[in-house]
Formats: structure tokens, sequence, C-alpha cells
């Protein structure tokens, strides 16, 4: 169930200016959720996603949930992320609008990401979810449920580092949102 956001959407920018449309207009926040699969997180990285989720909530409201990568134990990899899958999707709700991050997602910038986040309020969710997979990537219940997909970078990230990029692009959309000075 792909739906296209705008300019999110494509793989080329079609704004010349490279300045997100949004810029100086009313963006109504939707709450986010931030789905990881994955072990404990290290101390360092999570205060540096705390830090990050204090200042995402000056914004919205923001949850973040961490499932334990391979939840029944499996030995095999095939039904490790058919449980993960399980999981992710018991986290989901109709109204959600899901971004899953991937790979071999749409690879667009900090603007585009903006956009983003901007239309995801226009689009009848009530909710912005964000999901990174486990070791293994996403199941095909996530895949065939996601929105849009998007890639954090051409390097394959560990989940910790892209967990931490995705909530300091997050906070980063939202300041070229409302045309604040941290994004130049």
């Amino acid at each position: 169930m792909a739906v296209s956001i705008s300019a999110c959407a494509t793989r080329h920018w079609t704004n010349s200016s490279k300045q997100c449309k949004f810029v100086g207009q009313s963006v109504r926040g939707l709450p986010i959720r931030i789905i990881t699969v994955g072990k404990k997180r290290s101390s360092g990285v999570q205060l540096l996603v705390d830090g990050y989720i204090d200042k995402l909530r000056n914004y919205c409201p923001v949850d973040d949930v961490l499932i334990r990568s391979n939840p029944k134990n499996a030995r095999d990899v095939r039904a490790q992320v058919d449980d993960e899958d399980m999981a992710i999707m018991n986290h989901i709700r109709s109204d959600d609008w899901v971004v899953m991050l991937d790979e071999h997602g749409l690879d667009i910038g900090s603007e585009q990401f903006a956009e983003l986040v901007g239309d995801s309020g226009s689009k009848g969710a009530l909710r912005l979810l964000f999901c990174i997979g486990g070791p293994y990537g996403h199941g095909r219940q996530i895949r065939e449920r996601a929105n849009t997909s998007v890639k954090l970078s051409s390097m394959v990230l560990n989940h910790q580092i892209a967990l931490l990029v995705l909530v300091e692009q997050l906070y980063r959309s939202w300041t070229i949102l409302k045309g604040q000075k941290y994004h130049h």
C-alpha cells in the first residue's frame, strides 16, 4: 500500500531552491513513534537519542519503542525476521503513516525529509511511525504496510547509529519546517 508523498516520493528534488515548501507555514505536528528492532542500546547512544527526543518533544509527542531482536530465539533467519515482523505489526495502528527505513529506500536529503514530515499531517494519518528493522531487515508484512521507504545513508548503518541519525534528522526536519537556524 505505497502512497506518494509529494516531492518525497520521487528520486529527484523538484524544488530548485532546495527550500522546504513548508517554511513559514503552520504545520500540524503528528505524534511520532519510532520502532527499532535490536539489542539493548549502549548508554552513550541512549543518552544522545534521549537528548534529541527531548528536543523533538518541543514540536510533537514522541514515543520510542525498542523490540528485542529475535524475540522467540529462532535458529532460522526467516523465522527470526517473521517473528520480528509480527512484533512490529503489533505496534502499528491502521491510522499510522508508516515510514520504513531500509537500505533500498528512497535516497532523500534533509529538506525532502522535512517535507515528508510536514506532508504526513495532511494524509489523514493520526501518527507518523518510523521503523528500523532487525539485523536481517524487514519482513513481508511491514514491507506491504509501509506507506513509503527511505534510506538514511548509502552506507550500511548499525541499528543504534541508524536510530541516532533518524532522531537527529527528525529534529532537523522540525527546525527546517519552523524556519529555525539549526539547519543551514
